[in-house]
C-alpha cells in the first residue's frame, strides 16, 4: 500500500475527487491510503491562525512556520523506516512529469504540503525533500497539485488500473512520445453532411500493419 498524507488547511476540498472512480476503488482495495492533516489543529490561539504578514513588507500573507512544522512532524510520526518523500507544492518547484510519477510510485509514503496565500515561510524548506510544481502558472493553493500527483502516481501502482498495459502504451510512458490516435465504434460517424471514418488499417485486422501504423502515428514532443 502507498500512503499519501496531505497537509492542508482545507482538508475536505478534494473529497469529491478522491471518492469517485479509480482513486475510490484503489482505496477500497487497500492499494492506496489517504490521510489529511490540518495545520490549524496545531495552533494555540482562539482564531487558529495559520498566516501572518511577511517581514520586510509586501502584498498578501504567508503561512506561518510553526503550525506547518508541527503538522509535518505529526505526519512523520508513523511510517518510520519506509521509503518516503516530503514535498512542498510550490510554483517555484521542479515541474511534475511522468518520469517523476514513476519514481514516486516506488515509495511507501508521500507527504504533500499544500501552500496557500502568498506562499509559506521559507524556513519550511529546511524540512522537506523537494518542491514540486505542476506547471508554469500560479494556483490559489497546492491542493490541486497534490491531487494531480496522487492520481498520476496511483495509476502506476500494481492493481489500480483494470488493464496493466494501459499504463505502458500511453502518452509519456516513453519520454518525449505521445500516444497514437485511437478509435472505437461506430466505424463511420456522421455530423451534419460530413462523415468521419476509422482508419482502414485498424479495421482489417493485420496486427503487424496496425503496430507499424501506431509507431508512425506516435507524436514526438
Amino acid at each position: 500500500m502507498t500512503k499519501f498524507k496531505i497537509i492542508t488547511i482545507f482538508p475536505e476540498i478534494l473529497d469529491s475527487y478522491f471518492q469517485e472512480g479509480m482513486l475510490a476503488r484503489a482505496q477500497k482495495k487497500k492499494l492506496i491510503a489517504l490521510e489529511k492533516i490540518n495545520p490549524r489543529d496545531f495552533t494555540s490561539d482562539n482564531h487558529r491562525t495559520v498566516d501572518d504578514t511577511p517581514y520586510g513588507g509586501g502584498a498578501g500573507m504567508l503561512m506561518k512556520i510553526e503550525p506547518l512544522y508541527q503538522a509535518l512532524q505529526a505526519a512523520k510520526k508513523t511510517g518510520k523506516g519506509k521509503k518516503r518523500q516530503v514535498v512542498l507544492l510550490a510554483a517555484s518547484g521542479a515541474t511534475w512529469s511522468q518520469q517523476k510519477a514513476k519514481e514516486y510510485a516506488e515509495l511507501d509514503e508521500v507527504i504533500m504540503i499544500c501552500g496557500r496565500y502568498e506562499g509559506v515561510d521559507a524556513r519550511l524548506k529546511e524540512f522537506i525533500d523537494e518542491e514540486i510544481s505542476i506547471g508554469d502558472y500560479v494556483l490559489t493553493g497546492g491542493e490541486l497539485g497534490a491531487a494531480v500527483m496522487i492520481d498520476s502516481i496511483s495509476r502506476l501502482l500494481p492493481g489500480v488500473l483494470g488493464n496493466e498495459e494501459s499504463a505502458v502504451e500511453e502518452s509519456h510512458s516513453e519520454e518525449g512520445v505521445l500516444e497514437y490516435p485511437q478509435y472505437t465504434r461506430p466505424e463511420i460517424f456522421k455530423a451534419g453532411k460530413k462523415s468521419y471514418s476509422v482508419p482502414r488499417v485498424l479495421i482489417e485486422g493485420n496486427h503487424k500493419l496496425i503496430n507499424e501504423w501506431r509507431k508512425i502515428m506516435q507524436k514526438k514532443k
